[in-house]
């Protein structure tokens, strides 16, 4: 009985067993949603990226639209959101913690990309918007205590 090693507290010694941070369902799926969307959406902005700068007329031109930006650049800028969001998604599967910010930055940035892009395309526009801002929620709500859980990210 001497050799036996205890790896936890004894009953007496007062101390409380250490406690696992809880992850929520909700924040777990949320992150798994998120990296999901993240990459789908990655793929539609290269997608629609590619359009635009291989076929210059694919959008028309609004002659009354304040923010009438070159296709051809917006296509390059499009493909550029569209990569970076590819990386974050499979960053975010990989459990890297600087994944989350960085998801957060370009969903944001994508929002308002599709805002500007609203009298091209004002049903998509939407969608996608609607899609950016339930990326960031569920990055935001998704915390570091979570990803220590889930893939043992450093607290």
């Amino acid at each position: 009985m001497a050799g036996q090693i205890s790896s936890g507290p004894t009953p007496g010694s007062g101390a409380p067993p250490p406690q696992e941070p809880h992850v929520g369902v909700m924040a777990l799926g949320g992150v798994v949603f998120a990296a999901c969307v993240l990459g789908i959406l990655g793929g539609f902005h290269l997608i629609s990226g590619l359009s635009e700068v291989l076929n210059s007329n694919y959008y028309q031109a609004q002659s009354d639209y304040a923010f009438d930006f070159d296709t051809n650049g917006r296509g390059w800028v499009e493909m550029i959101t569209g990569a970076v969001m590819l990386g974050a998604a499979f960053a975010l599967f990989k459990g890297r913690t600087w994944a989350r910010a960085v998801g957060i930055t370009i969903a944001a940035l994508s929002a308002l990309e599709h805002f500007f892009f609203t009298p091209y395309h004002p049903v998509w526009s939407a969608i996608i918007i609607v899609l950016d801002v339930l990326v960031i929620w569920s990055l935001t709500v998704y915390g570091r205590r979570e990803a220590h859980k889930v893939y043992g990210a450093p607290l």
